[in-house]
C-alpha cells in the first residue's frame, strides 16, 4: 500500500506551516498542502517547500566525529558520548559547576527545551544556560510583561488581524521572513483596513502599505513617543478605558509630551504630516494593532521601544479589546516555546522566575529534588558567549550557531576556540560545529515526534513522518546518555510524551500554564493555546483571556462571531490521526480526556477580561527617547541595520546547503542608497567593504532608492568576509539583555574587484 500522508509543521520559522509528508518510493519525501491549518491553509514558502532536502544524506551529518590531531574523524557513540561526559565532568572537578555552560536553540521543541534545562540544573548544576531566542524577541517579552503581567508573542490568533481596522507593523517584512502570514494583511486591506508598515527599508511587505514610514534606525522608540504625544494633543485618549484598566498614565503622558513632533520629526527623518495621518488612520476606525519584530526590538532600548509602543495601544484603548492590541511577531520555530521551559538563564518550566521560591519549590518537587540545589540564574546568551574560554571552559551546544548569529562575531568566534571542551548537538556540519571537539548527528523534524508553540501561543504536535538513518540518536537520547554517564541514571526520559507529560506537571499553576494539554488533544486539534490549566472544562476561562468563541464587546467595538468560529468551543477539522498509530501510544503518565470528555479550551485571546498583574489592570511604563548606543561619527558616518532575506533562514546552517535556496540567494550583499554609491564610485555588483569598530566585511553592491541615504543594509546569513555580525555592536539592552544589532555605525568604502576576494 502507498504511504499515507503524516500532518506535521514546518521546522523554520515561528509561524509552524502545516504541511503533510509522504515517503516516496525513491527514499525522499514529498511535501503536500494541509489546508485545514488555519494558520497557513496550504501555503508554504520555498524553505518550507525544500525542507525535505536537509534531511539527505548528502547534507547531513551521519555519524558522530571527535576531534583527532586537529581534524574531525568518524567515531562511535559510546566514544563520543564518552568524551563529552568526562570534558564536561573534567571541567566541573577543576572548575566548579558553572565553568560548564549550556547553550540552546529557539528551534528545539518543548521537550528539548525542557530537558536541555533541566540537564544543566540538575546533572551539571549550572546556572550558565542561555539560547539564542534571547536575540530574537526578549525586548518585546520584558516590555510585555513590565504592562501586561504576561508574555505570549501575540495575544490574539492570527486570523484575528483581517478584522482590525488598522495594523501597524514596526520594523517586520514577513513577505520574506514568513511569506505565508502576507495573506493576512492583504485580507486586513481587503477588507477596508489601513496597513502602515515603519521600516527604513521599502521592503516586499512596505510595498504593500498604505503608508510607509521610513525612520532613521533606532529611532522608533521617538516615533513611538511622538505618536502618542498627537493622540494627546488631539484629544484622542480614550480616558474611560485609561481609568477602569490601567494605571501609570500621568508619568507615561508627561515623558510622551517632551517628545512634540517637530523635535520627533529631527530625530527619526519621518515628516511630521506623516506622523498626523498615522495618528489618524490608528485611531480613527473602532479596532487597530501595533505588532513589532526584531527592527525596534533588537536595540540596545529595545524594551523602551516595545513600553513605548504598548503605551499607545493601552492610551487609545487597543489592548485586551476585540481585534486591537499589542503583539510581536516571533521569528525562530520555537522561539516561544523556547523560553517557556527552562532553557533560559532565568527561567524555569511554565515561565516561572528561577529566583521566585515558590517556582523554585513547586519545580524541584516535579523533579525530585531539594529547590536549594538548583542554581541561580545566570549569564544571558552574548554575555554567556563572551565568557567562554575565561569563567565558562566548557560547552555543550545544541541547535545553534552563534559564529554566523551572535553579535560581534569575530570575537564570539575566538571565545569559542578558546574554550578547553566544545561539543555540539546539530544535523548538520555548521561554522560552529566545525569548532566543535566532538560533534553528535540528531534527528530532524520529520525524523521526530515533539511539540512547539507558535508565535500566536498554540502548542502543536509535530509528528514523526519518517525514520531516522541507523545510527543517528534524537536530543532527547543524548541527554538521557550523557546523564547516565554523569551519575543520573533518572529522569531523563527518552520518549518525547513522557517528557511533555512531566512538563505538564511543571508548567500546572505558571503563567505558560500546559497542564491541561496533551498529546492526544494536538492529534485531534488543530493545536491548544496556552494557558490551558485544566482538563476540566468546568474550571471555565483563564485569568487574563476569554476562551469562549464569541469576543465579548467592551466600549465602542461591537462584537461578532469570529468569523472562523474558534477551536476554544468546537473541535476545528481534524487531522489525519488514522493514517498511523499514535506516536507513543503507550507512554503516557497521566490519563487522557476520553471523546466524550469535555477538555479546557485553552485561550485564543488574552487579556479580554483582565491583565495578568493581580489587580487585573495593565502598566503604562513612561520612557524617553535616548540615542542608540553608537551614533555615526565623522570616522563611520552611516548607519548598519540587518535582517533576512526570503531563501534563507537565520544563520543558513541548513538553508544554505539547498540549491533551490541557494540559486535565490547565493550569497551576501550590501544594499544601499545611489547617493552613497554614488560618492563611493560603486556600480550595481561592485564589491563593497562595509567597516565598523568590529570588524570589516566585504560584499557585492545592491543599489535601490528603497533604503535611506544614511543607512546600509545587510542580510545576516552568511559565514566568510561577507559576515553582517562580524559588524553588529554587542551593547545590551539592561532589561533584556539584547545586543543591538538593528543600529551600529559603520563606513562603506569601494573595493577593487581583484581584492575581493
Amino acid at each position: 500500500m502507498p504511504n499515507s500522508p503524516t500532518p506535521t509543521h514546518c521546522p523554520y520559522c515561528a509561524l509552524q506551516c502545516g504541511m503533510n509528508l509522504t515517503p516516496a518510493p525513491d527514499g525522499t519525501v514529498e511535501v503536500g498542502e494541509r489546508a485545514d491549518f488555519p494558520v497557513n491553509r496550504g501555503a508554504l514558502c520555498g524553505k518550507g517547500r525544500t525542507a525535505p532536502a536537509v534531511l539527505s544524506s548528502r547534507v547531513r551529518l551521519t555519524s558522530p566525529l571527535v576531534r583527532s590531531g586537529g581534524t574531525l574523524v568518524p567515531a562511535t557513540w559510546d566514544e563520543a558520548l564518552d568524551r563529552i561526559a568526562g570534558g564536561l565532568a573534567r571541567t566541573r572537578s577543576e572548575h566548579g559547576p558553572d565553568a560548564c555552560g549550556v547553550f540552546g536553540g529557539g528551534g528545539l521543541t518543548n521537550e528539548k527545551a525542557y530537558t536541555l534545562g533541566k540537564f544543566a540544573r540538575i546533572v551539571l548544576g549550572t546556572s550558565q544556560i542561555d539560547y539564542n531566542g534571547r536575540f530574537c524577541m526578549s525586548s518585546a517579552a520584558a516590555g510585555g510583561i513590565k504592562a501586561f503581567g504576561l508574555d505570549r508573542g501575540l495575544p490574539f490568533p492570527l486570523e484575528d488581524i483581517p478584522k482590525s481596522g488598522c495594523v501597524i507593523l514596526v520594523g517586520s517584512n514577513p513577505a520574506e521572513t514568513m511569506p505565508p502570514a502576507l495573506r493576512f494583511f492583504t485580507e486586513l486591506k481587503e477588507n477596508g483596513g489601513t496597513l502602515i508598515v515603519i521600516d527604513p527599508r521599502r521592503t516586499r511587505t512596505a510595498e504593500q502599505a498604505d503608508l510607509h514610514l521610513m525612520p532613521r534606525p533606532g529611532t522608533d522608540l521617538a516615533l513611538a513617543l511622538g505618536l502618542l504625544h498627537l493622540v494627546v494633543a488631539q484629544g484622542r485618549v480614550d480616558e474611560e478605558y485609561v481609568r477602569e484598566r490601567t494605571v501609570g498614565w500621568e508619568d507615561a503622558r508627561a515623558a510622551a509630551m517632551a517628545h512634540w513632533p517637530e523635535y520627533v520629526e529631527r530625530i527619526t527623518g519621518v515628516p511630521v504630516p506623516q506622523l498626523r495621518e498615522t495618528v489618524r488612520l490608528f485611531c480613527e476606525p473602532e479596532s487597530a494593532m501595533v505588532l513589532t519584530a526584531r527592527g525596534p526590538e533588537q536595540q540596545s532600548k529595545g524594551t523602551d521601544t516595545v513600553s513605548a509602543w504598548i503605551n499607545l495601544c493601552l492610551a487609545t484603548g487597543r489592548a485586551g479589546r476585540p481585534y486591537s492590541g499589542y503583539g510581536c511577531l516571533t521569528g525562530q520555530g520555537n522561539g516561544q516555546g523556547g523560553r517557556e521551559h527552562g532553557q533560559k538563564a532565568d527561567q524555569l518550566p511554565g515561565y516561572r522566575k528561577l529566583d521566585d521560591p515558590a517556582a523554585r519549590a513547586h519545580v524541584a518537587e516535579v523533579w525530585g529534588v531539594d529547590p536549594d540545589s538548583l542554581p541561580g540564574p545566570g549569564r544571558s546568551a552574548y554575555e554567556l558567549l563572551d565568557a567562554l574560554g575565561t569563567d565558562i571552559r566548557s560547552l555543550l551546544l545544541m541547535g545553534s550557531n552563534p559564529v554566523v548569529s551572535a553579535p560581534r562575531a569575530a570575537h564570539i568566534e575566538e571565545r569559542i576556540k578558546s574554550l578547553d571542551f566544545l561539543a555540539v548537538c546539530d544535523v548538520v556540519l555548521s561554522e560552529t560545529a566545525a569548532l566543535a571537539d566532538v560533534v553528535l548527528p540528531v534527528t530532524q523534524w520529520a525524523e521526530e515526534t515533539g511539540t512547539t508553540t507558535n508565535l500566536e501561543g498554540r502548542v502543536l504536535l509535530r509528528r514523526k513522518a519518517i525514520s531516522p538513518p541507523d545510527g543517528i540518536l534524537s536530543d532527547l537520547e543524548v541527554l538521557h546518555e550523557l546523564a547516565d554517564r554523569l551519575g543520573v541514571e533518572k529522569g531523563f526520559p527518552t520518549d518525547p510524551e513522557e517528557v511533555f507529560e512531566e512538563l505538564r506537571r511543571a508548567s500546572a499553576g505558571g503563567p505558560a500554564d500546559y497542564s491541561g494539554i496533551t498529546y492526544r488533544r494536538l492529534a485531534e486539534e488543530n493545536g491548544v493555546f496556552w494557558p490551558c490549566p485544566s482538563e476540566d472544562t468546568t474550571a471555565g476561562p483563564g485569568p487574563t483571556g476569554d476562551s469562549a468563541a464569541q469576543l465579548r464587546p467592551t466600549g465602542n467595538t461591537t462584537a461578532e462571531p469570529h468569523p472562523t468560529g474558534d477551536t476554544a468551543a468546537q473541535p476545528g477539522p481534524t487531522e489525519n490521526t488514522t493514517a498511523q498509530p499514535h506516536p507513543t501510544a503507550d507512554t503516557t503518565t497521566q490519563p487522557r480526556p476520553t471523546a466524550d470528555t469535555a477538555a479546557h479550551p485553552g485561550t485564543p485571546r488574552l487579556f479580554l477580561d483582565r491583565f495578568a498583574h493581580p489587580d487585573g489592570r495593565a502598566r503604562f511604563v513612561p520612557v524617553s527617547h535616548r540615542a542608540v548606543a553608537e551614533e555615526p561619527d565623522a570616522e563611520y558616518p552611516v548607519l548598519l541595520t540587518t535582517g533576512r532575506v526570503v531563501a534563507q533562514y537565520q544563520s543558513g546552517a541548513q538553508t544554505r546547503r539547498v540549491d533551490e535556496l541557494n540559486a535565490a540567494a547565493p550569497g551576501p550583499f550590501v544594499e544601499l542608497h545611489p547617493r552613497l554609491a554614488e560618492r563611493l564610485g560603486a556600480a550595481e555588483g561592485d564589491p563593497v567593504a562595509v567597516v565598523s569598530r568590529r570588524g570589516r566585511a566585504v560584499a557585492p553592491a545592491r543599489i535601490t532608492l528603497g533604503i535611506r541615504p544614511d543607512t546600509v543594509f545587510m542580510p545576516f546569513h552568511w559565514y566568510g568576509e561577507g559576515r553582517a555580525n562580524t559588524l553588529t555592536n554587542p551593547a545590551l539592552d539592561p532589561t533584556s539583555r539584547m545586543p543591538e544589532f538593528k543600529a551600529c555605525a559603520v563606513r562603506v568604502e569601494a573595493v577593487e574587484r581583484q581584492d575581493a576576494g
